[in-house]
């Protein structure tokens, strides 16, 4: 069993893109979300180049994952490869969906990856580092403009279920204001 810990940030500005490593197109739905106990989410993804010859037959390479509450910011995860075909036969199952561009980041401290949200979560950049240890010291990048760890209404799930163009102003501007801020 593979135990997730990471931190996630509000990210503002383009300043990233110097840092992108790799790339990858990943539409993913949720076939149980809860905001307290598990989560069963499937994942497909464009395959590029370096993909396995049996996923690049079909241009689609799909996971099925089941993540459960552990302590402090850990989760519990197990994650599966599964055919392509049965990965988007699920995600037609779906009730709720989110589309984002993922790029990897050679940052040091973790594993770096920044999500570009697309349609009714756009214009959410999102950073997540997956650390060892929770009190493991990560050097924050200036464009990580707000700790969202921990917060669930930007959890996948969340934003899937209740896309940020459907958060009421009030709470929507101030994030946009923060997004827009240019950082120094």
């Amino acid at each position: 069993m593979a135990l997730e810990i990471e931190r996630r940030f509000l990210v503002a500005g383009e300043a990233w893109r110097s840092l992108v490593a790799w790339g990858q197109d990943l539409e993913q739905g949720y076939l149980v979300a809860s905001a307290d106990g598990p989560t069963l989410r499937v994942r497909s993804s464009r395959v590029s180049s370096s993909a396995s010859p049996a996923s690049l037959a079909t241009g689609v390479e799909a996971w099925l994952t089941l993540k459960l509450a552990a302590a402090g910011i850990a989760r519990h995860e197990y994650e599966y490869a599964i055919p392509a075909g049965d990965g988007l036969a699920l995600l037609g199952h779906c009730g709720s969906k989110l589309v984002k561009r993922r790029f990897g980041l050679l940052l040091p401290g973790g594993d770096w990856v920044l999500d570009v949200f697309e349609g009714a979560n756009a214009p959410l950049v999102i950073a997540e580092v997956e650390l060892e240890r929770e009190d493991q010291p990560v050097a924050i990048p200036p464009w990580c403009v707000g700790e969202i760890t921990g917060e669930g209404a930007f959890s996948n799930a969340a934003l899937a279920g209740h896309p940020f163009d459907q958060w009421p102003s009030q709470e929507r501007e101030p994030i946009l204001q923060t997004l827009a801020a240019v950082p120094s």
